[in-house]
């Protein structure tokens, strides 16, 4: 059956290793960090888990007395350091610009500090009708539940959660530290190499 909708179609989008290869910018901002502060931080290490959120990496490598003030120099450096090696992952823009073919919104619910997130979707070239950060797996799931929407695309764990919360169909790319297989296991209803293969899946989609 084609998907019914009472209300325009919307898809939500995470944003780090979903749109956008922010580990570069991520990188540099961490050894930034560690060199400023003295404190050592593996940075290779910190790329391979992106998707929680920010203090919870940070307490890996801060006293918790510390935590906040780690995290706020973290997103001032971050500004100066993460953009110019961004770049969006395969098929992202394909992917939004599918969505507005059906005359559907874009939401862009993410973990990332949401003023840096709308300055990576402004660098990057990435319009969003709607922009929320600084949520984590099932708060994700409540702001995809405001904006009404029905699909949820993201490459985490913590995404699936997200997607069952709002009971919206979660789309995984295996662009982020999951494998395939991996998310399959964790209940992802659908699983894509990488965003180049959405356009076609949201036109079967929605054809039913």
């Amino acid at each position: 059956m084609p998907e019914t909708r009472t209300a325009p179609l919307t898809v939500g989008f995470d944003l780090d290793m979903t749109l956008l290869d922010t580990r570069p910018g991520i990188h540099a901002t961490y050894l930034a960090l560690a060199a400023e502060t003295g404190v050592r931080i593996d940075a290779d290490l910190v790329v391979t888990r992106l998707g929680p959120p920010l203090l919870d990496e940070i307490r890996n490598w801060f006293p918790e007395d510390e935590v906040e003030r780690a995290a706020t120099r973290y997103r001032e450096l971050y500004r100066d350091l993460a953009f110019a090696p961004t770049v969006a992952l395969p098929g992202a823009h394909a992917a939004v610009e599918a969505v507005r073919d059906h005359g559907g919104r874009v939401a862009v619910i993410t973990g990332k500090y949401e003023p840096n997130a709308r300055l990576h979707l402004e660098h990057a070239g990435l319009h969003a009708d709607a922009l929320v950060g600084d949520l984590w797996a099932e708060t994700k799931g409540e702001a995809l539940r405001e904006y009404g929407a029905s699909v949820y695309v993201g490459d985490h764990l913590g995404d699936i959660r997200g997607a069952r919360h709002a009971d919206a169909v979660a789309v995984c790319v295996a662009t982020g530290p999951y494998s395939a297989d991996e998310l399959r296991a964790a209940g992802a209803d659908v699983v894509l190499a990488d965003l180049t293969g959405f356009p076609a899946w949201l036109d079967a989609h929605l054809a039913g």
